[in-house]
Parts: C-alpha cells; structure tokens; sequence
C-alpha cells in the first residue's frame, strides 16, 4: 500500500509518499480501506518532533478519518462494506489502517466520508469542551479563542446553540466575517486592545474562556470573572504565561486542563458522543465550512497550507 512517512522529524521536506507493507490485524482490529483523512495541527507537531511518533521509522503520521471496511477479521460488529470514521487511531496517513474495534464509530448514511473525516476530532473536542470541561449554560458568555479555527468555528456553533453569548477573537477582518456568519455576537482581533473591549462589555467579566493560544493566558484570566473558568485546550503561542498566581487565587479563578483522549475512553463513549455531533449536523445546528483537499501524495503540500494558516476549513487528504 501506499503512505505519507516519515523517518526523522522535519519540516515538510521530510515527507515521502512511498510503498510501504500493509498493516497486519491484531485480533480486535478491522482493515478500513481509507477515503478521506484529517489533516489536524497535532500531525504538525508530531512532524517536526514537538509531539511523539507511534511505531518505527518510517514512520506514518496522522490519527482521524474514514473508510470503508475491508476485512472484519472475524468481529462481529462489523462486516466488509460497513463505513466507519475514527478520531484516535494513528498511522492514519495510508490507503490502508487498522482500527480497533473500539475505537470505530459507524457512520450514518447522511454523513458522508468527507464530512466525517472533517469534523470527527474538532468536532468531538468541541463537544467535550462544552460539556465536560465546562458545561455551557444558557445565559453564560463564552470568549473563544482563534475562533475562526477549526475547532473555534464549531465552538462558536455549540455555545450558541446551548444559550450562550459569544465572543470571538481572530487575527484578520476576513476571519472576523467567518466568525460573525456563523453566529458569534461579538468578535475583535488580536491586534485590537480585546481585552480591555470586552470588559467594557462585560464588566463582571466572562463566565468561560476557550483558551487555545496560551501566550494569551495572562489577558483571558483578566477577563474571566470571579469564580469564572479557563479552559486550556491548547498551546499555540508555544508558552504559556499565568501572570502572578497570587491574582489568580485572590480572585477564584479555575484554569482546567482539556484533552480529548482522556473523555474517548470507550467504544460506547465514542459512538454516544458522535451520534450527539451527527445530530447536530443532520439538524443543521452545525455548519461545517467546505474542506480543501489534497491527494495524500501532495502531503507535503498539505502540510505547508495549514502551517500557512490560510486555511478556514478543514484540510483533507485523499488517498
């Protein structure tokens, strides 16, 4: 079969599309023959060696998608034919993947391969972020960061179809008008003094900041009321600045940790909460922006338009 690896970290250069030996089934995986991959910031970091590889050089990259199952390897829920996605699977970045039963979420009928491999991982951290994490109320404002994101987009969706007043923040006044189409009720950009327009309109402060940045830490704790919450969900600034602990602890701020693998504990876990996300999308409560798509062999193409950050949508590889 063919994949996008790897043997040593790197910037896009590194990557070969090449042959490579098709992966054995262990007794609880099925072969899912791929039709659309995620391409996510994550695969990255694991590129260039922030995050850690899965397996031995050359490595394969690349953890959500969708396929059609190949070979059930004689697990019965599932037979040849069956569409599935998956959001935490690695070596993802390949014609052919071995999925835990587990870990495989069938697919309706009305969502296409497509649409799951866009929404899977962002959609499901979205979820989690907004009812785990924190759960959003109606009546509660809600400050997203890098709105205009992937998963800052769904954010926006979710918090507003919770009852929630949204604050988007972004970097360009294109992002901004993505932000506002999709419901945000206020949104101002970073080279903007945010911190001191959102306080004007909220002058208690916000109930919950979606902080993804981390640089930003400072500022989205200044804003965030008493007893108020920041999620921390992501380190795009590459640090993370507190500001003084003492504030933090005068004022009964909570700052908590978000991560998507530590809530996908269980199949059941991960089919209820997808059906919770499809549900959203059937009903059109969700939109989610038209992907760009990259053969998997223009991997290393791929790579550099999300690194760009030019995107809005999803980037997709296709096998």
């Amino acid at each position: 079969m063919k994949a996008l690896t790897l043997t040593t970290p790197g910037k896009t250069d590194v990557l070969e599309y090449k042959e490579v030996a098709a992966p054995g089934l262990k007794a609880d995986e099925i072969l899912v023959k791929m039709e659309a991959i995620g391409l996510n910031f994550a695969d990255i970091m694991r590129r260039n060696g922030t995050y850690p590889l899965r397996g031995n050089a050359p490595y394969i990259n690349g953890y959500e998608g969708a396929g059609v199952v190949v070979d059930s390897n004689h697990n019965t829920r599932f037979k040849p034919g069956d569409r599935i996605g998956f959001a935490d699977v690695p070596f993802a970045n390949a014609e052919l993947v071995a999925v835990p039963v587990s870990h495989a979420i069938p697919l309706p009928p009305d969502i296409t391969f497509e649409t799951a491999a866009s929404v899977l991982l962002q959609g499901l951290t979205a979820q989690f972020l907004t009812s785990d994490s924190h759960q959003v109320k109606p009546g509660e404002t809600v400050l997203v960061h890098a709105a205009a994101g992937g998963v800052g987009q769904l954010l926006i969706q979710v918090c507003k179809l919770l009852g929630a007043t949204v604050i988007g923040l972004t970097s360009s006044e294109s992002k901004k008008a993505i932000c506002l189409s999709l419901g945000a009720d206020h949104v101002f950009l970073y080279s903007e003094d945010w911190k001191t327009k959102t306080l004007a309109l909220f002058p208690n402060g916000v109930d919950v900041v979606y902080e993804s940045v981390g640089s930003t830490m400072k500022e989205s704790l200044e804003v965030t009321r008493i007893r108020g919450q920041v999620v921390l969900f992501g380190l795009a600034g590459d640090k993370l600045e507190l500001g003084n602990p003492l504030w933090i602890i005068a004022h009964s701020k909570t700052i908590t940790g978000g991560d998507l693998w530590n809530y996908l504990t269980s199949g059941e876990e991960r089919i209820k909460r997808a059906q919770q996300l499809f549900g959203w999308i059937r009903s059109k409560q969700l939109s989610i922006s038209p992907p760009t798509r990259f053969k998997l062999a223009e991997g290393r193409q791929a790579h550099d338009f999300l690194e760009s950050r030019k995107s809005t949508g999803k980037i997709l590889l296709i096998p």
